[in-house]
């Protein structure tokens, strides 16, 4: 048996279906509908757990006083040894002015800890005294308080003691250090020394 299909029946047939579907969900007439359609069920993203920049801002760096340590540490090298000022004795001993005398003598009894210590042996006079500068930047920035320099006796030299001078006029003048002491016999004796360093609030470990 033959079967016949009326145009305009399937046509009219084809309209019916697709305004009965607008009634329950609109179909998208262009990209933008089509992509609202794509996202209507997508939920946003919760916002809790975003990490904030810091803002602060980071503290000052005092590079005028940094220059001015530096100037310092330059003249220690370049100041010219005044015999007056050597130490003529065995024992080398000093005291920043102002402060209380119980802090070297505690230095000499050897209650502070040395929590460092460098060897000057073999070295000449402009070497050792590069070497010293540099050991006490180095503790001080690590907030070591108490540090030992062995500079040996000098009794083998032709000129005395050079070591042991030039050590004794640097740490004075040094704005580090706040006193030091030949040191007890068991940790050197009169051929070391030791240092007590001014405390550093923010040390770098």
């Amino acid at each position: 048996m033959q079967t016949w299909y009326c145009t305009d029946f399937l046509a009219a047939l084809k309209r019916t279906r697709v305004e009965g579907m607008s009634k329950d969900k609109k179909v998208p007439t262009d990209e933008a509908d089509l992509f609202r359609e794509h996202v209507r069920d997508v939920q946003p993203l919760k916002l809790s757990d975003r990490v904030m920049p810091d803002t602060r801002k980071p503290p000052p760096i005092p590079r005028q006083r940094e220059r001015d340590e530096r100037k310092v540490l330059a003249e220690l090298l370049e100041f010219p040894t005044d015999p007056a000022e050597m130490e003529t004795g065995e024992e080398l001993s000093f005291l920043r002015p102002g402060l209380q005398q119980r802090y070297l003598t505690r230095l000499k009894r050897g209650h502070y800890s040395i929590e460092d210590s460098i060897d000057l042996h073999q070295m000449n006079a402009e070497t050792a005294s590069a070497a010293i500068l540099q050991f006490i930047e180095y503790a001080h920035d690590r907030g070591l308080g108490c540090v030992r320099i062995v500079h040996g006796k000098g009794l083998r030299s032709r000129n005395g003691p050079v070591l042991k001078q030039m050590t004794s006029r640097l740490l004075s003048r040094h704005p580090r250090v706040t006193a030091f002491a030949s040191c007890r016999p068991v940790d050197g004796g009169t051929g070391a020394v030791s240092v007590l360093l001014k405390r550093t609030h923010a040390a770098k470990r």
